[in-house]
Order: structure tokens, then C-alpha cells, then sequence
């Protein structure tokens, strides 16, 4: 048995177990060991009251399940409770587990008489934390309120096939008080790759709940973007938004963040780096429509001969959105004459007792700078990348310290080495 294993998860209608492989796997074989042996398809018909996914019958049974078995075994799943009974060897495993401190969570769509008449059966009812619920069609939901990812969740969408368009949709729900972390990066092998990103992404961060969304893209600088993001937060919700830009030819970004509940909050960090040729294009919008709220926006670029990029940023209070307090910002260095950026920042307030600023600049290396660096024996080469890794790391200090902080830290670098 994995140590890494934190919780047993007995699927009563087997909807589960596709999405959760890692644990699935492992609770499959603690109770194939405790067990002794496979099992029957009338024994497994016996464990459960909806019928297992193919995936797990296979596991159960130790053979591949063909679709006239699979279908068989379906029609004849409404057992009853009475008919309830735990397989062979269910028992021992689960108390084996139980004894190694490891917690039993039960996920279900059946009545909890149902649940109550098996677990009683095998002495465990005390043992288990059973969740009950369904999706309208009779299948398992667990109850998301409240829970903490302990780990980040990473999502990678490779773009490196010429000639292909990617449809993405990338969906977030975080209910009541739960708190997770994603990172999801798109990044293509070859910069020579013609291809075309089209994406969504939906994040709705439900009330005194925080999410940590970290974005990347790092695909070819012949491909094109497409980038419809919009967020949610409700009431005392959180909201941590990351966003780095370095590849694609061309494209626009569009972010939003509505801030939905009172109390809530949303934190949004962007930076991009431009080579030759590459034009970036960013429109973030900041809506508050409740009061009490807050939204902090920083973008930051840095621009080499040849590139371009329009950042169009808004703020809108909504009317009775009183006690909202509003920040954005953009600046962007530009590393030669040939560069050019625009910034245009925006305000539209329907509401009278609000504070809401911004700012915006556009500069190339400063001089005066540079002779300061290259007066105490640093080279130009030396003294101008010092210059740019400062005004980036205006923008590293808004992310917490830790994993992500360290690497988004490394992708500047290495963005700049290329640009550079």
C-alpha cells in the first residue's frame, strides 16, 4: 500500500473512479491483497448499488470486461438494500486501513439507509465519513465546500502541429470556503510551429473560498492567440490572477474579473515579453458590483527592436458599489527605438464613495542608470540587463514566496535570455 495515500475512497456507483486514478488504483489493490484473491461479476453486482465503471470491473475482476458483459452486468444493478451485502474480503481491507490511520471517505448517489444497512453489515459505519448527493442522473457527488488542495493542480496544452486550430476551455469552480491552486501552461517544442490558440478559460470562486490561478503561454512566435478569461468572486472570495505572455505572432487577451460579492477581493499580476516581429494585446476589465470590494491590476512589459503591444485596461464600479477600492497599472520598458507600446488606462465609476487610481509609462533604458552601473566596472551588456531584472522584479514581488514565485521567476529569466 502507497504511504502517499491519504484517504480511501468506496465508490458506491463506481462514477468516481475514472477521475481519480491514484487512489483508485491503490485502494483497488489494498483490497485485491486483504481480499486474497479477484472476484465474480455476482459479487461485484453485490458491492455496489449502481453499477462500477468498465475501468474498475477490469481491476475487480483481473480481465478485460467486453461491452455485452459490461451491458449484462448493468441490468441487473437495482439490487435493493436487502440484497447488500460487502464482497469478500472488503471487510478486512478496509479496517487494515482504517488501523494505519489513513481516512475512509464513502461518496455516493444512494439512499444513506442504503449505506447505514452495508456498513453496519461489516462494522465499519462509525469508521467511514460518508458524503451523499447526485448529478440529477442517480451518480456520486462528492461535496466540494470547504476543501483545501494541498498541491497545486498543473494543466500543460502543447501547441506543435502546423496548420492545427485548438478550441481550449479551461472551467474552475470553487464552492464555500475551498481553496486550491492551478497552474496551466500552454508551450509549444519548435518556434517555428503555425498554429492557432483559441481558448476560454472560467473561473468562479465561490463565497470566503480563494483560488490561485498562475497562467503561462510560451507557444511558437508564428502562432496565433485568442483569449477570452473571465473570473467570478463572490462574497469575501479571493482571487490571486497570474498571467505571463511571451510567444504567438499575434492575438488579443481578453481578462475580467467581477467581484460579485461584498468583501471580495482579486489580485491580478501580468507581465510579457516581446521579441522581434511579435505584437501582444491585453484588455483586462475590473468590475465591482457589490461593495466593500477590492481589485489590485499590474502589468508589466518589456519590449525588444521590432515588437509591439496595446494594454487597454479598465475599471468600472457599478452603481450602489460603495467602499470600493480600485488599482491598476501598466508599464513597459522598451529595449530599443524600434519597440513601441501603447498603455490605456480607464475608468467608468457609477458610484460616489470609491477610490480608484491608476498609472501608466513608457520608457527605454534609462541613461543615467546605465552610466551609474557601467562607472562602478559593470559592462553595458551587464548593466542593461540588471536595469530590466529590476523592473521586473517589481512585479515577482507581488507573488507570494514559494513555488510559484521561484518559477515564474526562472521564466522571466530565461524569456529575457532569449530577447535579449
Amino acid at each position: 500500500m502507497s504511504r502517499r495515500l491519504q484517504a480511501v475512497i468506496f465508490d458506491m456507483d463506481g462514477t468516481l473512479f475514472d477521475s481519480m486514478e491514484p487512489v483508485t488504483d491503490a485502494f483497488i489493490s489494498t483490497i485485491l491483497e486483504a481480499g486474497g484473491r479477484r472476484f465474480t461479476p455476482d459479487e461485484i453486482v453485490e458491492a455496489f448499488t449502481v453499477g462500477p465503471s468498465e475501468r474498475m470491473m477490469e481491476h475487480l475482476l483481473g480481465r478485460q470486461v467486453t461491452e455485452a458483459e459490461h451491458a449484462s452486468y448493468h441490468r441487473r444493478l437495482n439490487i435493493g438494500a436487502t440484497a447488500m451485502r460487502p464482497y469478500p474480503g472488503m471487510e478486512a481491507a478496509l479496517t487494515a486501513l482504517a488501523d494505519a490511520g489513513l481516512r475512509l471517505a464513502l461518496f455516493t448517489g444512494a439512499d444513506v439507509r442504503s449505506l447505514d444497512l452495508l456498513l453496519g453489515r461489516t462494522g465499519l459505519r462509525e469508521r467511514f465519513e460518508v458524503r451523499t448527493g447526485g448529478d440529477g442522473a442517480g451518480r456520486a457527488k462528492p461535496d466540494p465546500a470547504g476543501v483545501t488542495l494541498t498541491t497545486p493542480i498543473r494543466v500543460e496544452l502543447p501547441l506543435d502541429e502546423d496548420g492545427v486550430a485548438v478550441a481550449w476551455r479551461t472551467l474552475i469552480v470553487l464552492d464555500e470556503g475551498a481553496e486550491a491552486e492551478v497552474w496551466e501552461h500552454c508551450g509549444s517544442a519548435d518556434d517555428e510551429t503555425d498554429a492557432l490558440l483559441n481558448s476560454v478559460v472560467e473561473l468562479h470562486v465561490g463565497q470566503a473560498a480563494t483560488l490561485r490561478y498562475v497562467s503561462t503561454q510560451d507557444i511558437s512566435e508564428r502562432a496565433w492567440i485568442f483569449s477570452s478569461q473571465r473570473a467570478q468572486v463572490k462574497r469575501d472570495g479571493r482571487l490571486d490572477w497570474t498571467a505571463l505572455g511571451f510567444g504567438s505572432a499575434r492575438g488579443k487577451v481578453r481578462m475580467e474579473t467581477n467581484l460579485a460579492g461584498a468583501g471580495s477581493e482579486a489580485r491580478v499580476t501580468g507581465g510579457y515579453a516581446g521579441g522581434p516581429g511579435q505584437h501582444l494585446d491585453y484588455d483586462t476589465t475590473q468590475e465591482h458590483a457589490a461593495p466593500s470590494t477590492n481589485s489590485d491590476l499590474a502589468f508589466r512589459g518589456v519590449l525588444a527592436a521590432g515588437a509591439t503591444a496595446v494594454w487597454r485596461g479598465m475599471i468600472r464600479v457599478d452603481p450602489g458599489a460603495q467602499q470600493t477600492d480600485a488599482f491598476q497599472e501598466s508599464r513597459n520598458l522598451l529595449l530599443s527605438p524600434d519597440a513601441h507600446a501603447d498603455a490605456i488606462p480607464g475608468l467608468e465609476i457609477e458610484a460616489d464613495d470609491v477610490r480608484c487610481t491608476h498609472a501608466a509609462a513608457i520608457a527605454q533604458v534609462d541613461r543615467d542608470q546605465l552610466f551609474y552601473l557601467t562607472s562602478r566596472g559593470l559592462d553595458p551588456a551587464a548593466a542593461k540587463q540588471l536595469i530590466i531584472e529590476g523592473f521586473l522584479e517589481s512585479l515577482v514581488e507581488r507573488l507570494s514566496e514559494g513555488e510559484v514565485r521561484d518559477e515564474l521567476s526562472a521564466a522571466l529569466q530565461r524569456r529575457l535570455a532569449e530577447i535579449l
